[in-house]
């Protein structure tokens, strides 16, 4: 199959996937699946996110059998995924402590991957009815319609999206976080997703967060007018080789450069 030069063919392609995926995900979802934590304090795992991500696999790669593969439910081949020019990445459940809850939180995470960058990408929540999208150079959108971040400015009151470790004063110059209005979403994919449709202003990570979590979200975000670095204030390069970003900050152009005025300087994050 010849290579798909437009972005817009593999955009297609994923949201075909999420739906597909999602409306298996939905045939667990509230019926007790079951769950086992992974080794190594990864987080829980269900036999649903592993059926997503064997439905996904199979499928998308008959689409593109020439594009690498990297996903939080399979086990990874480092060296054949540097060594393919175009990836997926792919979390078949994001969020899958509030999909075990039973929670409507949790989102299906596709996005493909060239020369480091993220080049189609979409936020699938079967739950709420919500598809996020984008592909580079296009407009991000919800259901189809166009999206923008805010234009916020300054952290005073900026509506945060982070886990409450963000607000610890290690992590701010003068020993104090800004007067943000914090909340939280169980599935980083989502928060860059309500931010990027202008609800919240800014969303935080200082720990070192994995591809799968962010490739999605890192490109709607972006085609939505946000800035989006990792804690360093470094754009992430995709397929790195360990699969991680150090940390994230995403948020409207002008706030994010006042966030990271206000952060202690780092080089790098522990773990």
């Amino acid at each position: 199959m010849p290579a798909p030069d437009d972005p817009g063919r593999d955009l297609q392609l994923l949201l075909d996937a999420a739906e597909a995926a999602g409306r298996l995900a939905m045939t667990y979802w509230r019926l007790s699946p079951e769950a086992w934590e992974k080794a190594g304090g990864a987080g829980p795992v269900t036999v649903a996110d592993l059926a997503v991500d064997r439905m996904l696999r199979a499928d998308l790669r008959a689409a593109r059998p020439d594009y690498g593969w990297l996903s939080e439910e399979t086990e990874d081949d480092p060296a054949a995924r540097l060594a393919a020019e175009r990836l997926f990445i792919v979390d078949p459940i994001d969020g899958t402590r509030a999909f075990i809850a039973g929670e409507d939180g949790f989102a299906v995470a596709l996005a493909t991957v060239e020369a480091g960058a993220v080049t189609a990408a979409v936020i699938h929540l079967p739950a709420r009815g919500e598809t996020y999208a984008a592909a580079a150079g296009g407009p991000a959108t919800l259901n189809g319609a166009p999206i923008a971040a805010s234009a916020a400015e300054h952290p005073e009151g900026a509506r945060l999206l982070a886990p409450h470790q963000a607000l610890d004063p290690v992590h701010w110059r003068g020993g104090a976080a800004p007067g943000f209005r914090r909340s939280f979403r169980p599935a980083l994919a989502w928060r860059l997703a309500l931010m990027a449709g202008g609800r919240h202003d800014a969303v935080l990570s200082f720990r070192p967060i994995w591809e799968w979590d962010m490739a999605a979200g890192d490109l709607i975000a972006r085609a939505a007018g946000a800035t989006v670095t990792d804690r360093l204030g470094l754009v992430h390069r995709y397929n790195s080789p360990g699969a991680r970003a150090q940390g994230l900050v995403a948020a409207a152009p002008r706030l994010h450069a006042e966030l990271m005025d206000r952060l202690v300087p780092v080089t790098e994050l522990p773990g």
